[in-house]
């Protein structure tokens, strides 16, 4: 079987489990199960620490599991990135007291920080050849430097309001952009259970991003239509019973399909139809 770690709770959870969901796979109905097996398709799922999963992944213990950017180079386990999964997102950066004059990485040089990601922090501060003293805070950092823990601190930045609450501002460009990733451990070789696994949760990302669009248009049109709606390879043109008409269906992208609809009505397309695709292999 499959062995796939899984978030056990945070911002990762829900919608990993959703995502999962979608993708044909059985989810655990009480919160407190850890293991989860679905026979059907041959996976066993592990409940486990959003922070622990890199490591066990990265142990060979397990073949496949889905965590943060974040926590995957924190941990320095040894697990790669093999899918991005668009949700979870969150940036992680500097932030300093007002007033203090610290523009950017090298900056730090000297300097106390408290971070609950020292893995993380460390290798940037490396990778800039700034040393500095950093400090692990498991619980909120933001409160570190009024304290005198730390000269600054690095953290996740949402609406950046918990830190202006504790009279902190971002600086320097940020230390890494993150969302949910699919890892899995380095040089493992080819696998078609993962492969599959992982074409189903691409067919997801493509659903979600994607409508199928279907009208009706004149032929001598058609160029026009086609134009702006080219579909992923190119649209499906077929002849209707009315002489000189056709129907085209076409995937578009769902944040343009109404601009698109209006578009379309503008060159003459009629009975403008949107449906969900509720999953895809492409």
């Amino acid at each position: 079987m499959l062995r796939i770690a899984v978030p056990n709770k945070g911002s990762l959870s829900g919608p990993a489990a959703e995502m999962l969901h979608e993708a044909g796979y059985r989810q655990r109905k009480d919160p407190k199960e850890l293991v989860l097996v679905d026979p059907n398709n041959e996976v066993e799922f592990f409940f486990l620490r959003p922070r622990d999963i890199a490591v066990y992944v990265g142990s060979g213990r397990l073949d496949v599991g889905i965590t943060g950017r974040d926590l995957l180079l924190d941990s320095h386990s040894n697990a790669e990135e093999v899918l991005a999964l668009g949700f979870a997102g969150s940036t992680f950066r500097f932030a300093r007291p007002e007033g203090v004059d610290v523009k950017d990485v090298k900056g730090l040089e000297g300097l106390r920080i408290a971070t609950s990601y020292t893995g993380l922090v460390e290798q940037h501060l490396a990778d800039h050849g700034v040393k500095a003293t950093v400090t692990k805070l498991d619980g909120a950092v933001e409160t570190a430097v009024q304290l005198g823990v730390a000269d600054v601190i690095a953290d996740v930045v949402e609406t950046g309001t918990s830190l202006r609450n504790a009279g902190l501002e971002v600086f320097g460009e940020p230390i890494l952009i993150s969302d949910a990733v699919v890892i899995r451990p380095k040089g493992a070789g080819e696998d078609a259970r993962v492969d599959q696994f992982l074409r189903r949760l691409q067919g997801v990302l493509v659903a979600r991003r994607y409508v199928l669009m279907d009208y009706d248009i004149r032929a001598e049109k058609v160029g026009a239509a086609v134009a702006l709606t080219p579909g992923l390879e190119s649209p499906t043109v077929s002849p209707l019973h009315t002489e000189g008409w056709v129907a085209v269906r076409s995937m578009v992208l769902r944040k343009e399909a109404q601009q698109i609809m209006d578009d379309l009505w503008g060159i003459g397309a009629r009975a403008i139809l949107v449906t969900n695709i509720h999953a895809c292999r492409l």
